[in-house]
């Protein structure tokens, strides 16, 4: 038969739609026509699956006429994942393999000159479409890729190094061998993050961030240089409850749409630290086609953005509605793409331009105009979604050497884990997600607190955006000591991380 249909999948963001390759024998002068809006790299398959299967022993049908088409037609395609699948489609159609057994499987992977298999981007993706499509196929993927998307529960993935591997599974009767089944790759043993216990004093900043990391709150750090921001938002991972099933599952798919994820790091939070000369698009994501960026790639983890005024404003503007929504959509003129950005996030900046500011051991340098110019990189709305503001002293030697040991990571993360699995219990979702009737009916308050905290949001002069955020912080609180309700004193601490930097 001169037709043989092939099923593989591309990438669409997050999404891995099915496509259908078919591939037709016919006679004519020799040619080898690809169509179905295919990128560069994908047309160029034309030499390296010719070479494959010469340099493999295995016949091409040079005489032919060899039409192969990427349906559907107004799907973009790209990269050399449609190798394997229209390599695969040439020997059904020549009759070199049994093209009835293709309709069990999909297939992706990228082929050498030679033959061999390489690994392909967003295998997890891929195997998560698939998971979810009625007609349940089995999905045959290079190694690497294979275990990765073998991650999936359920699915069966079958693993391949050779084209001819491949193809002896295809062939018929008693000849068939059949391919190996993909093993998800155990976990490595967990990154022993550095310990809180190292930074010495802080005791207010520890405070915040076991706060943030109880009730999924953004923290941003003020303070002069060397007080050991850096140092605490290294720790902060530390602190965070183990990921769920689910959740990994996630962050692994958008890790792997960039060749980014490690079957060993599975249910290891993600800690991205980008450079501050980082782009809008290289923090939201962008290109053509569509790829994540770090808020993206930090999802379920932790971004942490050091030296935050020093980033292009453009680019801090851009996390706004991210920070809000967790998810970001990047429309171009020819697509749209979608990606989850449900990240916690960490920022640090100096006070001024020297960095100085209100540090008692050196005096500051710069005026109040230069002062108000630079905090000024941060425009009022960004900063208003920041949830935590937190003031890093500057700490005299002499008081840092007399200075006890801290807790440690562990001792915290305990609490931290007793306060989430409360939220968890009690609504569903962190403290920080609560929104319209959850937010009044597991943040209210009694009369004192009210009053309270509407007194303090008059005196300064808050939107109703920061009132509804220190009610969730006293919920993050109250929750840290095992208290049914929001109280007085709560509130109270609630507000005192509201007043670092103003929002006006």
């Amino acid at each position: 038969m001169p037709l043989a249909v092939i099923r593989s999948r591309s990438l669409d963001g997050l999404a891995a739609p099915e496509v259908t390759v078919e591939v037709h024998l016919a006679n004519g002068l020799p040619s080898f026509t690809l169509v179905g809006l295919a990128e560069t790299e994908v047309k160029e398959a034309r030499e390296r699956v010719r070479a494959a299967l010469q340099n493999s022993g295995l016949e091409f049908p040079h005489n032919k006429r060899i039409t192969v088409n990427l349906a559907p037609a107004d799907l973009p395609k790209e990269s050399g994942r449609f190798d394997l699948p229209i390599a695969l489609g040439i020997l059904a159609a020549s009759g070199q393999i049994d093209a009835r057994r293709l309709d069990a499987f999909e297939f992706a992977g990228e082929l050498s000159l030679a033959g061999d298999l390489r690994p392909v981007r967003g295998a997890l993706a891929m195997g998560l479409a698939l998971s979810r499509h009625r007609a349940m196929r089995a999905l045959v993927l290079p190694r690497g890729s294979a275990e990765e998307a073998a991650l999936v529960e359920g699915l069966p993935v079958h693993t391949a190094a050779h084209l001819l591997e491949v193809v002896r599974s295809l062939l018929q009767g008693e000849a068939a061998v059949p391919l190996p089944r993909a093993v998800a790759a155990a976990p490595g043993e967990a990154e022993r993050l550095p310990d809180l216990r190292d930074v010495k004093g802080q005791a207010g900043a520890k405070r915040a961030l076991e706060i943030a990391a109880a009730g999924g709150h953004s923290v941003l750090m003020v303070g002069p240089p060397g007080t050991g921001k850096s140092m605490l938002a290294q720790r902060f991972a530390g602190l965070l409850p183990p990921m769920t099933h689910d959740e990994a599952l996630e962050s692994a798919a958008v890790l792997s749409l960039v060749g980014d994820f490690r079957p060993e790091r599975w249910r290891q939070r993600v800690l991205r630290s980008p450079h501050h000369t980082a782009s809008s698009v290289a923090l939201v994501g962008g290109g053509s086609p569509p790829r994540p960026g770090e808020i993206s790639l930090a999802h379920h983890g932790v971004l942490f953005l050091d030296e935050l005024l020093e980033f292009p404003r453009a680019a801090l503007e851009a996390l706004r509605e991210p920070l809000e929504s967790g998810r970001i959509v990047i429309s171009r003129a020819a697509r749209q793409a979608e990606f989850p950005a449900r990240f916690q996030l960490l920022a640090a900046m100096n006070p001024c331009p020297c960095g100085h500011l209100g540090n008692p051991l050196r005096s500051c340098r710069c005026t109040p105009d230069a002062i108000a110019r630079y905090q000024g990189r941060i425009s009022g709305p960004m900063l208003d979604r920041i949830d935590l503001q937190v003031e890093v002293p500057a700490v005299a030697p002499e008081s840092l050497a007399a200075a006890a040991d801290g807790e440690a990571s562990a001792l915290v993360a305990e609490r931290v884990a007793q306060a989430r699995l409360r939220q968890l219990e009690r609504q569903h979702c962190r403290n920080a997600e609560l929104a319209g009737d959850a937010l009044d009916a597991h943040c209210a308050l009694d009369a004192a607190s009210a009053k309270f905290l509407q007194t303090a949001a008059t005196r300064l002069a808050w939107s109703g955006r920061s009132y509804h955020r220190v009610q969730r912080i006293a919920r993050s609180i109250a929750d840290l000591g095992g208290t049914a309700t929001v109280q007085v004193a709560h509130i109270a601490e609630a507000i005192q991380y509201r007043r670092v930097l103003s929002a006006s």
